[in-house]
C-alpha cells in the first residue's frame, strides 16, 4: 500500500456586494476568507471506494465508485458529489481515505460548503490537469445535482482563484475574475457579524428566487437578466417578478461602482453602496430577515462605512467595513445591543482577504 499523502486547503469567502447575481450572469465582488478546509487524502489501490471523515461532523461517509445522488447525505454529500462529478465528466478517480478539517463556521453564510468541495477536489485531481474554471464547475455541479442546492458559481470561484488582501471582480458571463487591491488598513477594516441564524437557501426560497428571475427575464424577452438594460426591470408589470429583476439589476450597478471606488480606496463609497444593497436585498429581493437587518444597521449606527447581509439569505452573517475605532465599537458593543434586543448573541469576527485554494 502506498504511503503517499495528498494535503490541499480551500478558503470560505465573504462577498462584500453582489447577492444572487451569479446565477443571472451579472457582477459580484467577494472575498476569499483567511478561513478554510484542509484535506488530507491517501490515495489507495482499492476499488475506487473513498471513506471520508471529518473532524469538526460525526460519522463516516463512504463512496462507492457508482455513487449517485440520494447515496451518500449530510455532510457527506459534497464530497461524494465532487467525486460523482469527477466521474460523470469521464476522470479516473483513485478511492482511498479522505480527512478534512475545517475553521469555516457552518451555517454562517461564509461558505463552508464551497471550501469543502474545493479542498476535496483539489486533492483528489491533484494527478489531473484541471483548471481552476474545470474545477468551480465540478464543484457546482456536485453542488446543483448531487447535494441538490441550484447555487451559482459565486464561492467556488472565490474560493478558487483567491488572493491574500485582494477582492475579485467576476463577470458571470465570461467567467472572469479580476483581482482588485483591497488592502486591510485602518480606514477599511472587514468584520463578519454572524448571526448564529443559520441560513436555509436550500429549503426552497434561493430556488423560487432564481426561478422569479429566469421568469423575468422571459419576460423581457432576453436569455437572461444580464441581458436586460439597467432600467428594464420598469418595463415589468408590478408585482414579484419585477422587484427581483431591480435587485438584480441595480445590484449589478452597485457591483461595479464598488470595484471603481475600491480601485480608489474610497471606502466611504464602497460603504454607501454596501447599504443600497442591503436595503435592496430586504425590499425587493426579501431575502433579509429582521434579525439580520437590526444587526446591519446596528453597525452602521455604530460607525460602519457600510453594512449589509452576505450569502443566500434568510439567515447568517453580515459584512461591515468600517473604521478602526468604529470596528472597535461593533466588536465590544454590538453582540450585547443585539442579545438586548432578544436574538441570540452574534459573533464578530474580523477578516482578511486571504489566499486561494492550493495544495499544500
Amino acid at each position: 500500500m502506498s504511503n503517499r499523502r495528498i494535503r490541499s486547503y480551500a478558503p470560505g469567502r465573504v462577498n462584500l456586494i453582489g447577492e444572487h447575481t451569479d446565477y443571472n450572469l451579472g457582477f459580484a465582488l467577494p472575498i476569499a476568507l483567511d478561513l478554510g478546509t484542509t484535506a488530507d487524502f491517501a490515495p489507495d489501490t482499492g476499488d475506487g471506494t473513498i471513506v471520508a471523515e471529518s473532524g469538526d461532523e460525526s460519522g463516516v461517509a463512504t463512496i462507492g465508485p457508482t455513487t449517485a445522488p440520494g447515496d451518500v447525505t449530510g455532510w457527506g454529500a459534497y464530497i461524494a458529489g465532487c467525486v460523482w462529478a469527477l466521474r460523470t465528466a469521464g476522470h479516473d478517480v483513485a478511492g482511498g481515505r479522505l480527512h478534512v478539517e475545517s475553521t469555516v463556521p457552518v451555517g454562517a453564510g461564509l461558505s463552508s460548503s464551497a471550501a469543502l468541495e474545493c479542498a476535496a477536489l483539489l486533492a483528489i485531481t491533484a494527478d489531473l490537469d484541471l483548471s481552476r474554471h474545470e474545477l468551480a464547475r465540478l464543484a457546482q455541479h456536485a453542488e446543483n445535482d448531487y447535494v441538490g442546492a441550484p447555487t451559482g458559481l459565486l464561492d467556488q470561484l472565490s474560493s478558487l482563484f483567491g488572493q491574500q488582501d485582494t477582492a475579485l471582480l467576476i463577470d458571470f458571463r465570461s467567467l472572469e475574475v479580476e483581482p482588485v487591491p483591497m488592502p486591510v488598513e485602518d480606514s477599511a477594516q472587514l468584520l463578519v457579524i454572524d448571526s448564529h441564524a443559520p441560513h436555509r437557501h436550500a429549503a426552497g426560497e434561493y430556488a423560487a428566487r432564481r426561478a422569479s428571475c429566469e421568469a423575468a427575464a422571459a419576460e423581457l424577452g432576453v436569455a437572461s437578466l444580464r441581458e436586460a438594460r439597467d432600467d428594464a426591470w420598469k418595463d415589468l408589470p408590478e408585482g414579484l417578478n419585477r422587484a427581483r429583476a431591480r435587485h438584480i439589476l441595480t445590484e449589478n450597478a452597485r457591483v461595479l461602482a464598488a470595484a471603481s471606488a475600491l480601485r480608489l480606496a474610497d471606502f466611504a463609497a464602497v460603504g454607501e453602496l454596501m447599504n443600497a444593497s442591503h436595503d435592496s436585498m430586504r425590499d425587493d429581493f426579501e431575502i433579509t430577515t429582521p434579525h439580520i437587518d437590526l444587526i446591519a444597521v446596528t453597525a452602521q449606527q455604530f460607525g460602519a462605512h457600510g453594512a449589509r447581509m452576505t450569502g443566500g439569505g434568510f439567515g447568517g452573517s453580515v459584512i461591515a467595513l468600517a473604521p478602526a475605532a468604529a470596528a472597535e465599537r461593533i466588536c465590544a458593543d454590538l453582540p450585547a445591543a443585539i442579545a438586548a434586543a432578544g436574538h441570540p448573541t452574534p459573533t464578530v469576527r474580523r477578516v482578511r482577504p486571504g489566499r486561494g485554494a492550493h495544495l499544500i
